[in-house]
C-alpha cells in the first residue's frame, strides 16, 4: 500500500472516531486527507465501502504485526501469552474508531464478529498464532490453545469482570498462572 493510500485510510478513521461510520463522508475523508474526493475514488475504486474495507485489511495488518512483534519478543509460554493478551486488549481498547462504533454504531460491527461469523475471526487469529503456540503445546494442540485465549481476549476485553484487567500485564498474568497454564499442563511440551 502506498504512503497516500495509508494516508487516506489514516484520516478516514479519525473521522470514524469524530462521527463514526453512518456519518462520515468521503467529503470528510478527503478534507482530513488534504486530499480531493476523486483522488479518493481513483485509491478506492468502489468509494466508502472500498475505502471502509482497505481500513479493515490496514487495520488487521497492523493489529498482527504488533502482535508478532510480542510474541517474537516472549521467551517462555507464559510471556507469549501475557504479552499476546495485554497487546490485544490494548490494541482493542485503544482503537478510538473502533470503541466509537462499537459504542454508537454496534450494529455495523457485531454482527460480523458475533454468532456464525464469529468462527471467521477466531480461526484467523487461531491461524495466526498457533505457529508461534506449536513449540510449547505441539502443532495439534496450538490452533486450540490460540482460538481458547483469543475467546478469553474477546471476553473479558469487551465484558469486563472485577478482579482481572486483560489490559494490565500483571493481571494478566495472574490469570495465565492461575487458569491457563494449569489447564495446559498435559499439552506442554517438557
Amino acid at each position: 500500500m502506498g504512503t497516500q493510500e495509508q494516508r487516506v485510510i489514516d484520516a478516514a478513521l479519525r473521522c470514524v472516531a469524530r462521527w463514526g461510520i453512518g456519518k462520515t463522508t468521503l467529503d470528510d475523508v478527503a478534507r482530513e486527507a488534504s486530499c480531493s474526493r476523486a483522488t479518493i475514488y481513483r485509491l478506492f475504486p468502489g468509494g466508502k465501502d472500498a475505502l471502509l474495507d482497505a481500513i479493515s485489511r490496514s487495520e488487521l495488518d497492523r493489529f498482527f504485526t504488533g502482535l508478532a512483534q510480542r510474541f517474537d519478543e516472549a521467551t517462555t509460554l507464559e510471556d507469549l501469552l501475557v504479552s499476546g493478551v495485554v497487546y490485544a486488549s490494548n490494541a482493542i481498547t485503544g482503537h478510538e474508531a473502533l470503541q466509537f462504533v462499537l459504542a454508537y454504531e454496534p450494529e455495523l460491527v457485531l454482527p460480523k464478529v458475533a454468532f456464525h461469523h464469529a468462527d471467521r475471526v477466531l480461526s484467523s487469529v487461531s491461524a495466526f498464532a498457533a505457529p508461534y503456540l506449536a513449540s510449547y503445546v505441539g502443532d495439534d494442540e496450538a490452533p486450540r490453545v490460540a482460538e481458547w485465549v483469543a475467546r478469553l481476549v474477546l471476553t473479558y476485553t469487551l465484558a469486563p469482570a472485577d478482579g482481572v484487567d486483560v489490559g494490565d500485564e500483571e493481571s494478566v498474568r495472574r490469570l495465565v498462572r492461575t487458569y491457563v497454564l494449569p489447564g495446559l499442563v498435559s499439552h506442554v511440551k517438557q
